[in-house]
């Protein structure tokens, strides 16, 4: 009875494709508030005068359009935001192919099991429980690939020499 003139109401107001999804919240809010519908509610008449439901529906449906708009342009201020952060990468970023490269040379598994452990900061444990490995199978990945990959990163370093020590620095001979 009154979901054909809400419809049209909505066709007349709004895009298409909003049409349904506001229809639908309208009659679920005029569902749950059947009891405030003049001429439905609790000692109504069991066949209710359209001039007296209609006005109030249409105010419902005016409601539910005004949200679904509200909730339209957040989603497009946000999905702008996002373009505009991407058009704009951050003047430090770093340049990490090297590693990404060395990653991606690696098994599937060891590659999980290394994100798992430097990214997530996850335990040997935690991965094992995440893996389906045990905890000694955890840890002997983890050292053979952070091995690997230091080998494979190593020619890629500014200063390829230990840390904290000159090749030519040794004991005294005083």
């Amino acid at each position: 009875m009154v979901v054909e003139p809400l419809h049209r109401y909505l066709l007349r107001r709004t895009n298409p494709d909003l049409v349904d999804d506001v229809l639908s919240d309208t009659m679920l809010v005029l569902w749950r508030r059947i009891d405030d519908v003049p001429g439905l509610g609790a000692g109504a008449s069991p066949t209710p005068d359209p001039d007296d439901v209609l006005p109030w529906c249409y105010g419902v449906a005016r409601g539910c359009l005004a949200n679904a708009r509200r909730a339209d342009g957040r989603r497009l201020r946000l999905v702008e935001r996002l373009i505009r952060t991407q058009q704009h990468p951050p003047p430090t970023a770093a340049d990490h192919s090297d590693l990404h490269a060395a990653l991606d040379a690696l098994g599937e598994l060891d590659r999980e099991v290394v994100r798992l452990w430097a990214w997530e900061g996850l335990a040997p444990r935690q991965i094992a429980e995440a893996t389906g490995l045990t905890s000694n199978a955890v840890n002997m990945r983890l050292h053979r690939v952070k091995k690997k990959l230091a080998t494979q990163l190593q020619p890629m370093r500014k200063n390829a020499d230990r840390p904290g020590h000159k090749p030519d620095e040794g004991r005294s001979s005083q």
